[in-house]
């Protein structure tokens, strides 16, 4: 067998006949080409090989640890998906190949579409969305151009205040006010305040299921009820997706629409500024508004058409970051539908398995069981959450959400994902013990830690927004 390397270019140059092998010439005016060469420093191999190698090293992921990021459930990414992924026929082609040249790729992600469909129990599919944020906002404008189709100016769109921070955020940008609705003693939406806030003005409720608290709102279906009854329609959260995928889909629930976050349920990789994919689904009175080219299917061939009379239009450039779907089919495919339950059902076991075992100065705010992630408060201990999550980082234990959900004074937020074996668990375990007994002898050394890194304090507010991102350039 050939390796994966070994394929023909799918897009090969055809200089006889542009059209049928390459994209249109660059019609990209002269006084924007550059006029010298870009000024790049000029390094041996090997010391660039070196500066890469010891970042590797000196980055935290999946492969290197317990990776407790509550509410982004950072699971393994398999390999084979990445072999799959950088195949010729998907990173070497080009959206505006003819058709006959990107019948592969369609099929891929007809089935992609399908699968997810019936994942969510909602008949259509977009792929378009580059981010899960991304596709919140694709939900929402499509929830606001067809209330506009029927005559309606809803201006509100409701969250709980235990939301994602992107819920409010995306409802802004897609024109809408937010309005919040409170939890109740019980850490899921409090039903009265939900019948009191909604009216005649509601666009939509952005809700997760299981909420960010890691908790399932049982009282679903009468949500579902109260926000249809005032006309609007219910949005489903993807991000919480991984304990319920394969088990109970949302549309089952109630949803109309749903966001999906590939990179936290399917195994794509996640983080690093992208490319992402936030493939959004549809109920059957929305599929018409969802954005363009769609990925039809017309005898028994899959396309991507721009005939659409009530599409919300073009939200990006060409086509779906493909690479991406790719590596999401790919762990689909090879988990099976029963796999896929089997992995949400295994991230409630080891969720529920940690927070079990954890000293009782780390126990959940609320109740258990939870679902795939669980809230303590550090608001008792002699430190805070960010001096724990510090100290983790020392036991090769990548800290939990700090300071998230708002409504948990001094919160961590707990997600192990199935991805954990059973030894890892017990090895989280021992670290929070350690971590306990530590802080109550001296918690003034806290503010030491992490000890074990190259920097262990920084400014995180202003790395993030004035990064040094340029290479050092030596005389």
């Amino acid at each position: 067998m050939s390796g994966i390397n070994d394929s023909p270019l799918i897009f090969e140059r055809n200089t006889e006949n542009p059209a049928a092998g390459e994209a249109p010439p660059s019609t990209l005016s002269e006084e924007l080409y550059r006029a010298r060469p870009v000024d790049l420093p000029d390094l041996p191999e090997p010391r660039v090989v070196r500066h890469y190698h010891r970042l590797s090293r000196e980055s935290f992921g999946t492969d290197t640890g317990p990776y407790l990021l509550g509410s982004c459930t950072m699971k393994y990414n398999p390999r084979l998906s990445e072999q799959l992924a950088a195949l010729p026929g998907y990173t070497e082609t080009h959206p505006r190949q003819p058709a006959g040249q990107k019948r592969g790729w369609l099929e891929m992600l007809g089935e992609l579409h399908d699968r997810l469909a019936r994942l969510n129990g909602l008949p259509a599919v977009s792929l378009l969305p580059a981010a899960g944020a991304h596709g919140e906002w694709v939900a929402l404008r499509t929830i606001g151009d067809y209330f506009r189709d029927q005559g309606e100016q809803r201006t509100e769109v409701i969250v709980p205040d235990s939301a994602h921070g992107t819920n409010p955020a995306s409802a802004a940008v897609a024109g809408f006010d937010v309005v919040e609705v409170d939890s109740n003693e019980r850490g899921r939406v409090d039903l009265d305040d939900l019948r009191a806030t909604c009216n005649s003005q509601t666009a939509a409720l952005m809700l997760t299921n299981p909420n960010t608290l890691g908790l399932f709102e049982e009282d679903i279906l009468e949500i579902a009820d109260i926000v249809h009854s005032a006309g609007a329609r219910l949005y489903y959260d993807g991000a919480n997706l991984n304990p319920l995928a394969g088990r109970l889909p949302p549309g089952d629930m109630g949803f109309d629409v749903v966001h999906l976050n590939l990179h936290k349920t399917f195994g794509t990789p996640h983080g690093g500024g992208g490319p992402g994919a936030g493939p959004v689904a549809f109920s059957e009175e929305l599929a018409p508004y969802r954005p363009l080219p769609r990925l039809t299917k017309r005898e028994g061939e899959w396309m991507l058409g721009e005939e659409a009379e009530k599409s919300i239009g073009r939200i990006r450039s060409f086509a779906p970051n493909l690479t991406v779907l790719v590596r999401a089919l790919v762990y689909l495919q090879r988990m099976g539908e029963e796999g896929v339950a089997q992995a949400a059902r295994d991230s409630v076991l080891t969720a529920n398995y940690l927070a079990n075992r954890l000293p009782a100065e780390f126990q959940p705010v609320y109740p258990l069981p939870c679902k795939h992630e669980f809230v303590v408060s550090c608001a008792d201990l002699p430190v805070d959450a960010s001096d724990v999550a510090k100290r983790l980082i020392d036991f090769e234990i990548h800290p939990p959400t700090v300071y998230f959900p708002l409504v948990v004074e001094e919160a961590l937020m707990i997600e192990p994902t199935e991805s954990l074996s059973l030894r890892e668990l017990d090895r989280v375990v021992e670290a929070f013990q350690q971590i306990l007994e530590e802080a109550k002898e001296d918690p003034d050394q806290f503010k030491n830690y992490p000890e074990t890194t190259r920097i262990s304090r920084p400014d995180e507010t202003t790395a993030a927004r004035r990064p040094v991102l340029n290479h050092p350039v030596e005389t």
